[in-house]
């Protein structure tokens, strides 16, 4: 049963539409991620859930209720986390408590119990000046957790930490999201982040859902040639389709070659011009007929794997991921290659019809 539903939400500012005909279902305990570029609607989404802003048109309900403001069921952690400076840790945990009737004494129980949950329990009496980021972003999780949300909502709260830091946060949001079973929903324009943490990811587009499916199936069955290039690297080429049969295809590429290819929505006629995408993983070097044939320019070793540059014959760049072996050496520059796909639906072909 669905917690939180949007049903034909858009929302324009000043003529320019934000958010066209958006419609999600998220059910309780589930953990979303939302994606996209700069400018695609994100933050405005959140703001509608959280009851900043009302929609044009449509509706946002929760627990079958409609969003008409802000409330207690919903608590926001914002970017710059927004603690109160002249309040102690403790304090900052208790004030949405204490504003909404508490006894200081059930406060204070609350408070001891969410110090514990984000690991922060000694840390109670220091300000935020006293805190590191991360310790700061805690905190401001712990404040929303604390009055018992239904949904809790993120916006971009690891974009002021660095890399490793990134990831320690990621993992304990995600531990402390599992152990209060709490829905949320987070703002992020890193893909990784989005794949790693979330059940389920919503990839936006200048105020438009391309595709709201699992992690898995964003990466490997794209709905859309934006959520191919957009989510993990993708190498695009321009191709017509020679044979066809069901949603499997064969392509002419512009470089030469013929691939096999995975069609989106279905069938494609034969002669159709086509956009194929193909992940750097899923390439392998084969002695085989018929593939794409380019020019080493540079290997670049990336711990468990290497990334190759290739240059075509049309003299456009393309890149290849290897398994890195053991002592063996990097692919000489200037080595010639043929590069394949790893299966026949290794590679994903668009009609020029499709968005």
């Amino acid at each position: 049963m669905s917690l939180l539903e949007l049903h034909n939400v858009s929302k324009s500012f000043n003529g320019a539409s934000v958010l066209r005909d958006i419609n999600l279902s998220i059910a309780k305990g589930e953990f979303v991620a939302i994606v996209g570029f700069s400018g695609a609607g994100k933050t405005t989404l959140i703001s509608l859930i959280a009851g900043l802003l009302r929609p044009d048109t449509g509706t946002v309900s929760l627990n079958d209720k409609p969003v008409l403001g802000p409330g207690p069921d919903r608590g926001i952690v914002f970017q710059n986390y927004a603690l109160f400076p002249h309040m102690t840790a403790a304090q900052n945990i208790a004030y949405g408590l204490i504003a909404r009737g508490h006894s200081r004494r059930d406060a204070q129980a609350r408070v001891e119990e969410m110090l514990a949950l984000v690991k922060l329990g000694t840390f109670a009496g220091r300000y935020p000046k006293e805190l590191s980021g991360g310790q700061q972003q805690r905190i401001a999780l712990a404040r929303a957790l604390a009055i018992r949300p239904a949904v809790l909502l993120l916006d971009e709260p690891f974009a002021a930490l660095d890399k490793n830091l990134r990831l320690d946060m990621q993992i304990e949001i995600k531990r402390i999201q599992r152990a209060s079973g709490t829905t949320t929903l987070i703002v992020t324009h890193d893909q990784e982040e989005a794949l790693s943490m979330a059940d389920r990811v919503a990839v936006f587009n200048h105020g438009r859902l391309e595709q709201f499916a699992v992690p898995s199936e964003i990466y490997d069955h794209p709905a859309s040639l934006f959520v191919n290039t957009f989510v993990g690297a993708a190498n695009t080429f321009a191709g017509v389709v020679s044979h066809s049969a069901d949603d499997q295809l064969t392509v002419r590429l512009g470089v030469g070659a013929d691939i096999p290819a995975r069609a989106v929505g279905g069938p494609v006629p034969i002669g159709s011009p086509v956009t194929v995408c193909i992940r750097p993983e899923y390439l392998r070097i084969s002695n085989e007929a018929g593939g794409i044939r380019g020019t080493v320019e540079m290997g670049l070793p990336l711990g468990a794997v290497v990334i190759y540059e290739i240059t075509l014959s049309d003299g456009r760049p393309m890149k290849i991921s290897l398994p890195r072996q053991l002592g063996a050496e990097l692919i000489a520059a200037g080595t010639s290659v043929t590069l394949v796909p790893l299966s026949p639906r290794a590679a994903t072909a668009y009609h020029a019809a499709t968005p």
